[in-house]
């Protein structure tokens, strides 16, 4: 993570449009209905106060999600051992990897209810410190039974901590850089695989036996340890405000206050929604179901890449390793189509753009399957696709709507997305044991992205994404 810190943030918080005069403005900017936002957006001042910003909170929250992250697909490699000790098919592990997603789902709108009554900080310790020991006691999995009670569980504790992070990042950056912002924060799923895969690796084989407890066992305790320390770390380092914080200056903490809540009045006096708007609207409900297919790609690159490895002969630790490539390439993309996504201002075209090219890599790898470096380059594909989508779907909500409504949206968006989750493994777990490989799972994970891709044409029509574009200036 230090080292990803001055290569991934300060470049990206610190850039400036090559237009922009010595103002920070550009051109565009000035003509803008909204110029006290859109000129605000490449400030100089502004962007020192972003800079400090992220340099505080971002790698913190990153490490957050990458051992979130870790902790909830690191089935994926105990699988390599595990199914085989306690007697898992590939359908039931499927089926054990989806019961995370239905208690995910079902607690999500109310967990991110919650954190808007009592605040980030307190609420995203609390699902830090649960999630830390149940993913612990997965190494007490015995059989089917117990395995899925886990894996539900899991899914509980950790409910609501995503949209949690993306309610908190609204209240800290301004909407034109939240599109770099998230992208930098997502990195942290990519970088779960590129760094943790190996560390899992590593772990199954060089532990495997060691006071009797096999390679799985071991990774899933030493795994769990970081979130219950992090969990109790979150109620010092965090602050739900800027006005809580010691770190900036009065000066600093009154300008970001002010830009924050100018972003928040237009926003409002062009597309104020009542609550019920979070459940019912057509806008929610379509990036709902663009976020249900881009979930489903990431899903199966998570529960299934170590075992495409795998097949193509190689030991857990070279599956580790190997695994982290396509990551790799996930992470160089979501940071790059992030940053020129706010460089243009411009969210939905940079959206389906992506979606559309992650489609390719899948179809490309049904057909490279049994060409081993091919397919690796395929799954690369792929996996930039997915990722880079899943950074830009997510500066989308808080551009949508403020408050409450807010937060209770971002809710129902990764809730009803996530019920992808639930189909995804048992369905893919299957259509690998009717076909005997895993070209069938690879068409389906295409064709899903391609639906994305049609579902984000369809949100840029509606009501709600026309008036957020008149409120912030078209920046989205």
């Amino acid at each position: 993570m230090l080292i990803v810190r001055p290569l991934l943030i300060m470049p990206v918080i610190a850039y400036r449009r090559p237009d922009a005069r010595r103002d920070g403005t550009t051109p565009s900017d000035r003509d803008t209905p909204m110029n006290t936002v859109a000129s605000a957006n490449v400030s100089g001042v502004e962007q020192a106060v972003m800079t400090k910003v992220a340099w505080r909170i971002l790698p913190f929250l990153m490490l957050l999600y990458f051992v979130a992250f870790v902790d909830r697909v690191n089935i994926a490699f105990a699988s390599l051992q595990m199914n085989a000790d306690v007697g898992l098919s590939s359908v039931a592990y499927g089926i054990g990897a989806s019961a995370f997603f239905v208690s995910y789902f079902l607690f999500e709108v109310p967990s991110n209810f919650v954190l808007s009554k009592v605040g980030p900080r307190r609420w995203i310790a609390r699902i830090l410190m649960t999630w830390g020991l149940v993913s612990g006691a997965m190494m007490f999995v015995s059989g089917e039974k117990s395995f899925y009670v886990l894996r539900f569980l899991l899914g509980m504790a950790e409910a609501g901590f995503f949209p949690g992070i993306v309610v908190y990042l609204s209240r800290w950056f301004t909407a034109s850089y939240r599109g770099r912002v998230t992208g930098i924060f997502i990195v942290a799923i990519p970088l779960s695989g590129l760094i943790g895969g190996p560390i899992s690796g590593l772990i199954l084989d060089g532990m495997n036996g060691v006071s009797g407890l096999r390679g799985w066992q071991w990774m899933f305790l030493l795994e769990a340890t970081p979130a219950v320390a992090l969990g109790i770390g979150c109620l010092w380092w965090l602050a739900d405000h800027p006005a809580d914080v010691a770190w900036l200056s009065p000066d600093q903490k009154d300008r970001l206050e002010r830009m924050l809540e100018s972003e928040r009045r237009a926003l409002d006096s062009e597309a104020r929604y009542p609550l019920s708007a979070a459940f019912a609207n057509r806008a929610v409900l379509l990036l709902a179901g663009t976020l249900f297919c881009i979930v489903f790609g990431t899903t199966g690159i998570a529960f299934f890449l170590p075992q495409i490895i795998k097949s193509f002969g190689y030991s857990n630790t070279a599956v580790g390793f190997l695994s982290a490539v396509p990551y790799l390439a996930g992470v160089i993309a979501m940071v790059s189509w992030a940053r020129h996504s706010d460089t243009h201002r411009e969210r939905v075209a940079h959206l389906a753009t992506a979606t559309l090219f992650g489609a390719l890599g899948f179809i490309a790898l049904a057909f490279l399957l049994h060409v081993h470096w091919a397919a690796m380059i395929a799954l690369c594909f792929a996996a930039m696709g997915v990722y880079a989508s899943n950074a830009l779907l997510w500066t989308l909500p808080s551009e949508l709507m403020t408050g409450t409504a807010a937060a209770v949206a971002i809710g129902v968006i990764n809730s009803l997305a996530n019920l992808s989750g639930v189909i995804a493994p048992s369905l893919l777990g299957w259509s690998r044991q009717v076909s005997g490989g895993f070209a069938l799972p690879a068409w389906i994970f295409a064709g899903f992205l391609i639906l994305g891709t049609v579902l984000t044409v369809l949100f840029s029509c509606t009501p709600m994404f026309t008036a957020s574009r008149r409120a912030l200036g078209k920046a989205v």
